[in-house]
C-alpha cells in the first residue's frame, strides 16, 4: 500500500544564532554522551559539531545528532551499512588494543592511536628497536591522501622519548635529530650536528629526522617546517570535505521540524531577487536547488511530496507573514530516468511590503523524511521615488510567455521568464541571458541616458560595450542576451552600469563560470505560476502583512479591497472585520461578520471575533447566542467561558455567570481576575 504522512503546519519563529545559545561543558554531560564525545569521535568531530552537541538539552535531542553526525559521513548513504562508522570503530578498537599495552592510559589517548584513528593504517611500519644509541622508534609510511591536502606520500615518525613509555610523534622542528639519541652530548640547537651523528649510527632514520616528507631539501640542516605544517594539517583531516552545515541547520530546526526529519538535511543552493510588478507590488521571487531528489516506487510509478513553509521577520524576529505549499510529483520510470541526473529547482514567489525582513524557507520530502532549508536578508524598497536598479538575473534559458498570458511567474522580467540557476555556471555553447530592472527612472534625461556592460575575466577586463536607454522599448524591464562562444573558460565578473551623460550613477554586479565540462546538467525545474495582479488575493496578503506589522489603518485598507471585489470570502471578510474591530468599529465588525455566522464552514475564531462585537456593543443576549453557537459546535474552553460569564453577569444572570467562570477555572485554573469575580458574587 501507499505510504500515509501527517500533514504538519508549522508555525515558527527562526535564526535562533548558534553563537549565544547556552552552552554545557563536556563534564556535564550524561556519562553516555560524553564517553561519545570526548574518546569515541574526539578526533574526528568539527568544533562547530561540538558546539552545537554541547547546546542540544535532551538525550532525544543528543541521540538524533549522532544519527545525523554518522549519517554525514557516510560514503555509501542509502545502504544499511555505514562503512566510515564501523571502519572508525574499528580503528578504536585496535589501537586500545595495540597501543595501550604496557602504558597507564587506553591506547585511544596515545599519539600512535591518535593518528591511527584520524589516517588508518599506515601502507608501511619501520621499526628501530633494542640499538643502544638511539631510542626505540617506529617510522609509519603514508600514500595516496591528497584528497585531504597531505603529500603523495610521508613519514611519521614515533619514539619512545627517554626510553620508556608509550612513543611519542616527532617533530622534526620541536624535537630534531638529538631527540631520537640516547646519548647526545653536542649543542642542543646545532640541528645539522646531530645529524651528522644520527646519519653515523642509522642513516635510515637519520633521513626522517629533518624531513618526513620524501625528497624535500633541507637547506643548511635546518628542519622542515613544511613537516611541522602537515602534522597539524593530518589533525584537521577528518573535517576536510566535511559539509558542517547540517549541525547548525540541527540546532536551528530542532524545535521546528518534525523529529523524524532532524537527522536528514540536506544541502542545497540557492538565489533570491526582489522585482516590482506594473502594480507598484514588489515581488520576493526565489529558486531552492535539492542536491538529493528522493521519490519512492509504487508499482510502475514513482512519487514524492514536497511541503514547502515560509517565514518572513522583521530585523527584531517579529513574524511578519506565513505561508505553505505543497507540490505532489509522480514519474513514470521514463521520466524518472530522464531526471536521475539533473538537479531539481523549485521555483517561488510571494508579494511582500516594504521593509527589511529575514526571509527562512523550510522545504520537507515526505517521502524521504529529508529536509532543507533557505535563509536570506531581503530588503523591499521604502521610497519609490528613488532610482534603483535590481539585482541581477542570469539565466541560462529565456522563455517568451504568450502575450495573453498575464499570470505571475518566479523570474518573469516583462514577457520573459528567465531561468535561473543558483550556481551560475556556463558553457561555452550556451547563451548568457542578463535581465534586470531600472526603476524609477527620470526619462526626461533622454539621449544622455546610457547602459554600460562590462566583463571582467579573473578581474581582469574582458568585453564591454554602452546602449542608449532609449534603444530600449520597456524603460523598466531589460533584457540583454550574450553568445558565450569566445569567454574561455573561467570566473568571471559583469557589471551593468547606469550613465548620466557619461558618469556613474548606480551600479549592479553579478558572478558567474565558463566550465569547460562538455555538459551541464540544467535542472528540472517546478515552477508556481499565481493569478493575475488584479485578483484580490494580493491585496488580502498585504493587509494581513500590514495587520502583523501593527500599521491596523493601511491593513484595514488592503482587506476592503480585496472584499469589496470577493464579499462572499470568508477569509477577506474575516480579515477586515479583525481590522475594524482593533478599530474599535464594531458594529462595521458585527456587519462583516454577520453573514456567515450560520454556515457550517465558519470557524471558531470568527463566532468569537462576531460575539466579542456584539458584547462590546453592550448587546449581550446577542453575544450569548454567538458564544453557545460557538460551543455547540466547537466545544468550550476558557477564554469562550470567561465571555459568556461576563454576558450573563451584564444580564443578571449570575448563577449562569458563576458556572461559567467556575468551569473556565477547571479548564485553566491560573486566572486570579476570574477567582476575584466568583469570590466577589459567592460573598
Amino acid at each position: 500500500m501507499k505510504r500515509k504522512f501527517l500533514i504538519f503546519i508549522i508555525f515558527f519563529s527562526l535564526f535562533s544564532p548558534l553563537i549565544g545559545a547556552e552552552k554545557k561543558s563536556s563534564s556535564e554531560l550524561p556519562q553516555k554522551y560524553r564517553k561519545w564525545l570526548k574518546e569515541e569521535v574526539g578526533y574526528i568531530i568539527s568544533p562547530i559539531e561540538r558546539d552545537v552537541f554541547l547546546q542540544l538539552e535532551t538525550d532525544r535531542e543528543r541521540e538524533l545528532f549522532i544519527e545525523a553526525f554518522w549519517k554525514h559521513r557516510d560514503p555509501t548513504e542509502g545502504t544499511p551499512e555505514n562503512e566510515f562508522k564501523e571502519e572508525h570503530y574499528k580503528r578504536i578498537n585496535y589501537a586500545n588494543y595495540t597501543f595501550g599495552r604496557g602504558v597507564p592510559k587506553p591506547g585511544w589517548k596515545t599519539d600512535r592511536g591518535r593518528i591511527y584513528i584520524i589516517l588508518g593504517e599506515p601502507r608501511d611500519i619501520e621499526r628501530f628497536t633494542g640499538e643502544t644509541q638511539i631510542y626505540n622508534t617506529e617510522v609509519w609510511f603514508y600514500q595516496g591522501l591528497t584528497k585531504f591536502g597531505l603529500p603523495p606520500g610521508f613519514n611519521l615518525v614515533f619514539y619512545q622519548k627517554g626510553g620508556v613509555g608509550e612513543y611519542v610523534l616527532y617533530s622534526p622542528t620541536s624535537d630534531g635529530p638529538q631527540a631520537l639519541m640516547t646519548s647526545y652530548f653536542g649543542d642542543q640547537a646545532d640541528y645539522l650536528a646531530a645529524f651528522r651523528v644520527l646519519k653515523r649510527i642509522n642513516p635510515s632514520l637519520a633521513r626522517v629526522s629533518l624531513s618526513l616528507i620524501p625528497g624535500e631539501s633541507t637547506p643548511f640542516g635546518r628542519p622542515s617546517l613544511a613537516s611541522d605544517m602537515m602534522l597539524q594539517n593530518i589533525y584537521t583531516v577528518p573535517q576536510k570535505n566535511l559539509k558542517e552545515k547540517y549541525a547548525e541547520k540541527f540546532l536551528m530546526y530542532k524545535d521546528i521540524v518534525e523529529v523524524d526529519y532532524t537527522a536528514n538535511y540536506i544541502d542545497n543552493d540557492h538565489s533570491v531577487k526582489v522585482l516590482k510588478e506594473p502594480s507598484g507590488i514588489y515581488f520576493v521571487h526565489y529558486v531552492v536547488e535539492l542536491k538529493r531528489f528522493s521519490v519512492q516506487q509504487y508499482q510502475d510509478k514513482y512519487s514524492t511530496h514536497l511541503k514547502i513553509n515560509g517565514n518572513v521577520s522583521d530585523l527584531e524576529g517579529k513574524t511578519i507573514y506565513q505561508y505553505e505549499g505543497s507540490i505532489s510529483v509522480e514519474l513514470n520510470e521514463a521520466e524518472l530516468k530522464k531526471i536521475t541526473f539533473q538537479p531539481f529547482d523549485l521555483y517561488d514567489i510571494f508579494p511582500l511590503l516594504p521593509g527589511s525582513y529575514k526571509l527562512s524557507v523550510i522545504i520537507k520530502n515526505e517521502v524521504s523524511k529529508e529536509f532543507t532549508t533557505m535563509e536570506k536578508d531581503i530588503t523591499i524598497p521604502e521610497d519609490d521615488s528613488i532610482l534603483k536598479i535590481s539585482s541581477l538575473i542570469l539565466g541560462y534559458k529565456l522563455e517568451h510567455l504568450p502575450s495573453e498570458s498575464n499570470k505571475l511567474k518566479p523570474f518573469k522580467i516583462g514577457p520573459y521568464q528567465i531561468y535561473h540557476q543558483p550556481r551560475k555556471i556556463f558553457h561555452p555553447q550556451d547563451k548568457l541571458f542578463l535581465a534586470f530592472q531600472i526603476l524609477s527612472l527620470n526619462l526626461d534625461l533622454g539621449q544622455k541616458i546610457e547602459l554600460k556592460f562590462e566583463f571582467f575575466k579573473e578581474n581582469e577586463p574582458f568585453f564591454s560595450f554602452t546602449k542608449k536607454v532609449e534603444e530600449y522599448q520597456d524603460k523598466t524591464n531589460y533584457k540583454e542576451e550574450f553568445s558565450l562562444q569566445k569567454f574561455p573558460p573561467a570566473h568571471y565578473r559583469v557589471k551593468v552600469t547606469l550613465l548620466d551623460d557619461g558618469l556613474e550613477v548606480l551600479s549592479e554586479r553579478d558572478e558567474f563560470d565558463i566550465t569547460s565540462v562538455s555538459v551541464i546538467p540544467r535542472p528540472w525545474v517546478y515552477s508556481k505560476t499565481l493569478s493575475p495582479i488584479s485578483d484580490p488575493v494580493y491585496s488580502f496578503i498585504l493587509g494581513k502583512q500590514f495587520f502583523s506589522k501593527g500599521e491596523i489603518e493601511k491593513a484595514r485598507v488592503k482587506f476592503e479591497m480585496a472584499y469589496q471585489k470577493r464579499p462572499d470570502s470568508l477569509n477577506y471578510a474575516s480579515g477586515l472585520a479583525r481590522a475594524y474591530f482593533v478599530l474599535k468599529k464594531y458594529d462595521k465588525t458585527k456587519q462583516i461578520l454577520l453573514p456567515f455566522s450560520d454556515s457550517a464552514e465558519t470557524p471558531y475564531q470568527v463566532y468569537f471575533l462576531l460575539g466579542n462585537s456584539h458584547q462590546a456593543l453592550g448587546e449581550f443576549n446577542q453575544a450569548v447566542s454567538i458564544y453557545n453557537k460557538a460551543i455547540s459546535h466547537f466545544g468550550i474552553n476558557f477564554n469562550l467561558l470567561n465571555s459568556l460569564g461576563e454576558c450573563y453577569y451584564r444580564l443578571g444572570s449570575i448563577d449562569e455567570a458563576l458556572a461559567a467562570w467556575e468551569k473556565s477555572l477547571e479548564i485553566n485554573p491560573n486566572q486570579p481576575e476570574i477567582e476575584k469575580k466568583i469570590k466577589a458574587i459567592k460573598k
